[in-house]
């Protein structure tokens, strides 16, 4: 903000207005561009400025020609679930002002690749994006991608910076040559990557079915999408996984969908001290190393099985 010291910010899939609560706060004009009804009710319950509406062109020319061109659009983990992305990248050229920017934020495929990330693939996302990619896609909608910054967001993104026009930065140029190495502007950098997964499973399958064999237990950290992927993918069940464990108390007493391992509340791994603990939100190890550091008070040890199984 202060370095573009935008007059008015838009945000597309603006979502409860989580960011441009903070936009408000400072007294900058904004509005968020939201879908869903209930989610948008929320951010106007904070003050936040908020359009029910899915972005197009035509929703773009409207709000232009309402609130004037944006100087700031804001588009955060929304570009890889767009269908239309033609369409979507139109109505984003049509927020902006000529000499304004436009952020968007994705998963960036080079890490998904490198870092065997798959569980990270979902069945909402239509794009999985390289920068390659991305300039391509805003091009066909009238933007220039002029910036990339990476970032460590879901173990790996993009943040993109575009403009009505420009020439893209020397960091935009060196993560293209990144790209390209690793083989991902052509078919060639993909072609192991179905290998790499059923790696990544058998190491897992073998090391539970060995725990089990041991008579070692073992139990789960966390419920996240990208764990019930790796779940389902492994065909892990209760026998090999005894439970797992979420801070979010709206979740205990369910189970994991597919594969029905019962979820319950953090304070049960101190209560049964397990032989092990597999952490399903791997992206953030750094910080669940240090919060669960206790387990091994009692030997316990900590299992992350993305991007290979590693047992600390």
């Amino acid at each position: 903000m202060e370095r573009l010291k935008p007059s008015f910010v838009a945000e597309v899939a603006s979502n409860d207005g989580y960011l441009l609560q903070h936009v408000v706060e400072r007294g900058i004009r904004c509005l968020g561009i939201e879908p869903s009804a209930n989610v948008g009710q929320a951010a106007k319950e904070k003050g936040v400025p908020t359009l029910t509406a899915f972005l197009t062109p035509q929703t773009g020319a409207a709000v232009r020609a309402e609130h004037g061109p944006a100087d700031l659009v804001v588009a955060n983990n929304v570009y890889a679930h767009i269908p239309d992305v033609v369409g979507f990248t139109e109505g984003l050229r049509a927020l902006v002002a000529d000499d304004g920017w436009v952020s968007i934020e994705v998963q960036h495929l080079l890490t998904l690749m490198e870092l065997n990330q798959y569980d990270t693939i979902y069945h909402e996302h239509f794009q999985y994006y390289t920068v390659a990619s991305a300039q391509r896609a805003l091009a066909s909608g009238g933007l220039t991608l002029v910036d990339v910054e990476l970032l460590p967001t879901h173990g790996g993104s993009i943040r993109l910076w575009a403009r009505p026009s420009g020439s893209p930065s020397d960091r935009v140029l060196d993560v293209l040559a990144r790209e390209k190495a690793a083989g991902l502007h052509d078919l060639s950098g993909y072609a192991g990557f179905a290998d790499r997964v059923a790696r990544v499973r058998r190491d897992l399958l073998r090391f539970l079915i060995d725990a089990a064999d041991e008579g070692r237990t073992v139990v789960g950290y966390g419920a996240p999408g990208k764990g019930n992927t790796l779940l389902n993918h492994c065909g892990i069940r209760q026998d090999l996984l005894a439970y797992t464990v979420d801070r979010n108390p709206y979740k205990h007493g369910r189970f994991t969908p597919g594969t029905r391992i019962p979820i319950v509340a953090p304070e049960r791994i101190a209560q049964d001290r397990p032989d092990y603990v597999l952490v399903l939100p791997w992206n953030l190890r750094e910080e669940l190393t240090a919060q669960l550091s206790y387990v091994h008070e009692w030997g316990g040890r900590l299992v992350f099985p993305i991007p290979h199984l590693e047992v600390v």
